[in-house]
């Protein structure tokens, strides 16, 4: 966890997100496998049974003007074959469900088997007509459920042996039972079939006649050719059938002619059909419009209305149902579980260095500027806390300079106050006269206090960015000898030898009085720090596009750890600080600064009793010197 916060969230939601998948992985393997084992468990003989559910509903259909009464057979159809059967309405209400019967979940698959429409699609009494009044041929096994004919013509086929009475029934039996006997006695295999309000079946062998002569030749879409053994009466319409056929052919040419489609109406064996005039072309939308909507609006008042056939417990795994939301909120809640924790045990992991960060930073607040945060790792957390120790460290020592300046100050204005005081007092007392040597000496204290006073003045413009300066064209090397000559009588007195070393002129924009300040600086210190018989030397020397100014001296040097710390205000070398020469302390911070604002940089070097030199860096072109104020600080 060292590594950057950002890698650790992207490889939070990463493991999030992998979380995510792989539940809905589980969730899809569960409910596939739940299909999977309900289609294993289905046997190949799986699809003739709901054949047979969709035939015996279809039946129903046809002949039933409703779904009432349809539970029986429901209930029945799933004894026997062991599915759940359940049919709902186009709205899906439910007509009848064998759902508890078996117990089986409540729930239905999420898509129908099958849509029964004896309107639209005819139901089994319907398609076994198609067989044209109770008719079949056999050639490899019964033919029982032909397929159904196309949607024209209108009229003829779809219907012809529908909605036989009883008498029609026994009817009908008797004419196959004759035409059976005829074709056995013809040396024809022939059988007859038939059970409840369906129509009699002929089953016929296919094939020729001991003579050679065809039985009879048959086709889905034709009606059998009759020979001498069938008689006419088998193939005749039944009287709904003709009742229906002539609602639906009326209503056919109803349509077309408000469509202005042409049409011929043919008719046979009491039925009429609306046929297309040219069969040879391809037959309109409209013809086929009119002519279904006809049928089916002939149909409506004989049979059920349209339903959805369910089979089996479910199809598919339904998130939107009771089972299925209950599974998803199991595994949703699973997933938000683990991301808690993750969260949880990363997060704290996060926050822990954020909230030590937010202690330290109360106790600074409550004046503790040493308050430190502990820091492991190199990720953006880690650098803030390096940051924060490091902005901590930097207030501790502002706030150690200010009271050691504080208290320096103080002791500097201390100790020439007090001696212009205990003057004055002695003088105003009678023991000490007020003569011109007490003056000069009174002059010297208040002269320390004035110098001590204009050095703050000045450490406090330059803070503030106010140190104004009036740059102008000079010569740097001059400015040096003006500096040697000032501190000259000082350096003699001390027995120090102080000389100028430069190398001809030394242009230069800068504000020669700053420069004086600065450079005068350092050859003070210089000379303060020097023993008797030393030699201090300030140099002026080109650079590249820089000039150095440095002030070299032979005296007792500076440890290296002291050296960072020159320019700090107040900074002191214990065991070379001075203070009888009347030092402000403030002199090296000041010089600092007079640089900074001259675009230059001051460094320091020294070794032990071996002497320090301070070099000045400015540049040799820092502007004109003519208009504006390009130095101000």
């Amino acid at each position: 966890m060292r590594r950057s916060v950002l890698v650790r969230f992207l490889g939070l939601s990463l493991a999030v997100a992998l979380g995510a998948v792989i539940a809905t992985a589980v969730i899809a393997t569960y409910s596939t496998s739940e299909q999977l084992q309900g289609e294993i468990d289905t046997n190949i003989s799986q699809l003739e049974v709901d054949t047979r559910i969709y035939a015996d509903l279809s039946d129903y259909a046809s002949d039933h003007a409703s779904w009432d009464g349809v539970d029986k057979l429901v209930h029945q159809l799933a004894d026997e074959t062991g599915r759940r059967v359940a049919l709902t309405d186009a709205d899906g209400s439910a007509i009848a469900d064998s759902a508890r019967m078996l117990g089986a979940s409540p729930d239905l698959p999420s898509v129908p088997a099958a849509t029964i429409d004896a309107r639209n699609q005819g139901g089994g009494a319907l398609l076994r007509a198609q067989a044209v009044a109770g008719v079949s041929v056999r050639s490899m096994a019964p033919v029982t459920k032909p397929a159904m004919t196309a949607a024209f013509p209108a009229g003829f086929g779809p219907y012809k042996s529908w909605g036989l009475t009883e008498q029609e029934l026994r009817d009908r039996e008797q004419l196959a039972q004759q035409a059976a006997a005829c074709f056995r006695a013809r040396g024809v295999t022939a059988t007859v079939t038939s059970g409840g309000d369906l129509a009699p079946q002929l089953m016929v062998e296919n094939g020729k006649t001991p003579d050679g002569v065809a039985v009879m030749s048959f086709t889905a879409a034709d009606s059998v050719q009759p020979d001498e053994c069938v008689p006419p009466g088998l193939d005749a319409p039944s009287a709904k059938a003709i009742q229906v056929n002539a609602d639906e052919v009326r209503r056919t040419e109803t349509c077309l002619k408000a469509a202005g489609e042409p049409y011929q109406l043919t008719r046979q064996d009491g039925l009429g059909a609306v046929m297309p005039p040219d069969r040879e072309k391809q037959v309109s939308s409209e013809f086929v419009d009119c002519t279904t909507t006809a049928r089916s609006e002939a149909l409506a008042p004989y049979v059920a209305p349209a339903a959805k056939l369910y089979l089996g417990s479910k199809s598919t795994f339904n998130v939107f149902s009771t089972e299925g939301l209950l599974r998803t909120a199991a595994t949703a809640l699973g997933v938000l579980l683990i991301a808690a924790v993750v969260m949880i045990f990363t997060g704290r992991r996060l926050v822990r260095p954020i909230l030590a960060l937010t202690g330290a930073a109360q106790r600074m607040t409550n004046g503790d500027h040493a308050a430190r945060v502990p820091v492991a790792g190199k990720d953006e957390v880690a650098r803030l806390g390096h940051a924060f120790n490091a902005m901590a460290e930097s207030i501790q020592q502002h706030d150690h300079q200010r009271k050691a300046m504080v208290s320096d100050v103080a002791h500097e204005l201390r100790t020439p106050l007090a001696n212009i005081k205990g003057y004055l007092v002695a003088s105003e007392d009678g023991v000490v006269p007020l003569d011109r040597e007490l003056v000069s000496s009174l002059l010297e204290e208040t002269g320390l206090l004035e110098h001590l006073v204009a050095d703050l003045q000045d450490l406090a413009l330059a803070d503030a960015g106010m140190l104004r300066m009036h740059p102008a064209t000079r010569d740097l090397a001059e400015v040096a000898d003006q500096v040697v000559a000032a501190h000259r009588p000082a350096a003699e007195a001390a027995g120090i030898t102080l000389t100028a070393a430069t190398t001809g002129v030394a242009p230069a924009v800068v504000d020669s009085a700053r420069i004086r300040q600065a450079l005068g600086n350092l050859v003070s210190n210089a000379i303060r720090y020097t023993p008797d018989g030393g030699r201090v030397v300030v140099g002026v020397r080109r650079s590249g596009d820089d000039y150095l100014l440095t002030v070299t001296d032979s005296g007792t040097g500076i440890a290296p750890e002291h050296l960072p710390h020159l320019f700090d205000r107040f900074y002191r070398v214990e065991h070379s600080r001075s203070r009888a020469t009347g030092g402000s302390g403030l002199g090296l911070a000041i010089t600092k600064h007079l640089v900074e604002a001259h675009q230059g940089t001051i460094s320091a070097t020294s070794r032990p009793d071996h002497g320090s030199t301070f070099t000045i860096h400015l540049p040799a072109r820092q502007g004109s010197s003519a208009g504006g104020d390009p130095l101000r600080h």
